[in-house]
């Protein structure tokens, strides 16, 4: 075997070695987001049927319709996105409950425990002002 030889094949070796270690890494990545979203799973569910999240979407029209300010509404996933000219407000379900991240101009400013027992108005009318 020529000195050429045995170092294409060192090459080789390494190259082989840097994918498998590449793939591993990235399936234990995919496992940690599947286990964080199965472990969110719940409170998403909880966000989805709520009645604040109804009462909240109720909420954001009519205070957004006093204020003359049209508020969208999407569902990015498992996230409720709430957003009115150069703001956000976003609640995002976790294997910790429920956060509200409050995001203006693409900055997020606030983020904070969701009490789906308090008042969807107090919410949007502090969102808003």
């Amino acid at each position: 075997m020529s000195f050429l030889d045995n170092l294409e094949n060192s090459l080789k070796t390494l190259e082989s070695r840097d994918e498998a270690g590449g793939a591993a890494e990235q399936q234990r990545q995919r496992d940690r987001e599947r286990a964080a979203a199965r472990a969110a799973a719940p409170h998403a569910e909880e966000l989805k049927r709520s009645p604040f999240t109804a009462e909240l979407l109720k909420q954001a029209a009519r205070v957004g319709f006093e204020k003359r300010t049209k508020v969208h509404v999407a569902w990015l996933g498992t996230t409720l996105r709430l957003e009115a000219r150069e703001r956000r407000l976003e609640l995002r379900p976790s294997e910790a409950g429920i956060r509200q991240v409050w995001i203006e101009d693409g900055r997020e400013t606030r983020s904070e425990p969701l009490d789906l027992d308090g008042s969807a108005e107090d919410l949007v009318r502090r969102w808003l002002s």
